[in-house]
């Protein structure tokens, strides 16, 4: 369980400064956000072409690296020069009838009118850095379990309020269900009120002295210098899962504490961030909650690869 949160001091860095440092990381990306408003269809054939862009590059830089190179004429120089010959091949091969990107489209057009809602999360944006999954993570290989179909129901279950969430922080959608995932251990140990009904405390927030909203005690554990200890704490109490989120998501903002967090764009960069605020007592919180993040992204990909959504 989380330590005891306050939620009084506002966050350090202004949504206007994090929307112009956002406008300077990924200006394309930036452009998309704001013609999705008014013609969303155009939008998603450029991000399906973006992406698509991205995968032909990554194809490209893969042949290269395959094929033997005699070394003579290779420098600084020429690998630039090859990179931006590749980057425009990719760019011409890019956007054809019938290709990825078509299929990419519709998968995204799909998940706008209410399609898969665990694909739906968080589809990061084409060449974003940091995307989730991207670097910073626990290895994801085949040889890690298959994702279980009450994963899969949690991640659907909780998809709308996470992305409602992640307008509200920044926070990656994938990030923070995935949390809720980890603190209520896939949804199956819930915080309980007395009457054993749901407390719908998803993220184990504990009830500081500044809530004045309902709560509950249970009986949980906290690691004191270094020791495992069962111990009494009073908890938030929510009157649903979507209220769980939003205040989650006020706690990230408000609470300079979690200012770091909020600009982390890799899984281990957001589990290391929480652990070092103070979020939870277990020292093995960071590597504990990557896994579960990874797990979530796991769960996106299958849930893509379905027929229906291949179709």
């Amino acid at each position: 369980m989380g330590l005891a949160r306050l939620s009084g001091s506002a966050n350090s860095t202004s949504p206007a400064s994090l929307a112009s440092l956002d406008s300077l990381r990924d200006p394309a990306g930036n452009a998309l956000k704001a013609r999705a408003a008014g013609d969303p269809k155009a939008v998603i054939k450029a991000a399906a072409k973006q992406f698509e862009a991205l995968f032909m590059q990554q194809l490209m830089k893969s042949m290269r690296e395959a094929t033997m190179s005699s070394g003579l004429l290779d420098n600084g120089g020429t690998q630039l020069g090859t990179e931006l010959l590749d980057a425009q091949y990719a760019n011409q091969m890019t956007g054809l009838p019938g290709g990825l990107s078509d299929m990419i489209a519709r998968q995204l057009e799909r998940q706008m009118t209410g399609g898969n809602a665990a694909a739906a999360i968080a589809v990061p944006a084409a060449g974003a850095a940091g995307a989730p999954g991207a670097s910073g993570t626990s290895g994801t290989s085949g040889s890690t379990p298959n994702p279980t179909p009450t994963q899969a129901e949690f991640i659907g279950k909780h998809a709308s309020a996470a992305r409602a969430a992640q307008a509200q922080t920044g926070i990656p959608a994938t990030f923070m269900v995935a949390q809720a995932a980890h603190e209520s251990g896939w949804g199956k140990h819930e915080i309980r009120n007395a009457d054993g009904s749901s407390s719908h405390n998803l993220f184990g927030i504990k009830a500081g002295a500044n809530w004045k909203g309902p709560t509950t005690t249970i009986t949980t554990t906290e690691v004191v210098d270094g020791e495992a200890r069962k111990v009494q704490a009073k908890f938030r109490a929510y009157g649903s899962y979507d209220e769980s989120f939003r205040d989650y998501a006020q706690l990230m903002k408000d609470n300079p504490r979690y200012a770091q967090v909020m600009n982390s764009t890799t899984a281990d960069g957001f589990a290391k961030g929480l652990q070092r605020a103070g979020y939870a007592t277990d020292p093995a919180y960071a590597d504990k909650l990557t896994r579960v993040i990874n797990t979530t992204l796991r769960v996106q990909r299958a849930a893509l690869k379905t027929p229906e959504n291949l179709a």
